[in-house]
């Protein structure tokens, strides 16, 4: 439970902000030095998801999708665009979002909202979104707070749409990185958070080629 390493609620948030203020709004600083494991991610991602939007009678939609802690827009760019007609992006940092209107270039057109915010505190517009996407995030929010604000993605879902989770995992328990003021759960107590958020999970995968020195990543979609 991240309510064993979290001491002081508040300064877990203000911390984190500090961080990532000093942070270069580059692909790099995004990916923490390991930008060069961009496309590897972005492919592996690309085909986690087209399964949830091939022709079907639960076939997930194509109109508009969601990236929470989006950055500079790194998944914007070159996952969510090019399979939505159009994007909103959250981030609690207001340098990264002003940065990602040049990176996104011309097809950041696409892109209706730009919401500065943190996800503790961010609700998505009931029944908009066929996809939330959510990576490398839910360690910047407590246990309680992460459950409430996946019960609230929930009820931003058009009919077939999902959740999607892509985080690292630790091996067991949680661990409390002061660095950068976040916390990586193992995966019972993110699947256990899920299910209290009321979310059945519909598929999880491990991510693979990932370098050796750096903790197991998980992708969940759940609805």
């Amino acid at each position: 439970m991240s309510s064993e390493v979290v001491e002081d609620e508040f300064e877990f948030y203000s911390k984190a902000e500090k961080y990532w203020k000093d942070v270069p709004a580059t692909v790099d600083g995004m990916l923490g030095g390991y930008g060069h494991i961009s496309s590897i991610d972005i492919n592996s991602s690309r085909k986690f998801l087209q399964r949830f939007l091939r022709d079907g009678p639960n076939r997930t939609g194509t109109t508009r999708a969601l990236d929470c802690g989006a950055g500079i827009g790194r998944i914007t760019k070159r996952l969510l665009l090019p399979l939505f007609k159009t994007v909103d992006m959250v981030d609690v940092t207001e340098d990264f979002l002003t940065k990602a209107k040049s990176y996104l270039g011309e097809e950041g057109r696409r892109v209706r909202n730009y919401f500065c915010c943190g996800l503790q505190d961010f609700s998505p517009e009931p029944n908009s979104y066929d996809v939330i996407w959510i990576q490398w995030v839910i360690g910047h929010l407590t246990d309680n707070h992460l459950s409430d604000f996946l019960k609230r993605c929930r009820a931003g879902l058009r009919p077939n749409g999902i959740v999607v989770i892509k985080d690292n995992m630790a091996q067991e328990g949680v661990i409390m990185d002061d660095v950068d003021s976040s916390v990586c759960r193992d995966l019972d107590v993110v699947r256990k958070i899920i299910r209290r958020a009321g979310l059945h999970l519909l598929a999880e995968e491990r991510q693979e080629n990932f370098p050796d020195e750096i903790y197991h990543v998980y992708t969940f979609a759940m609805r």
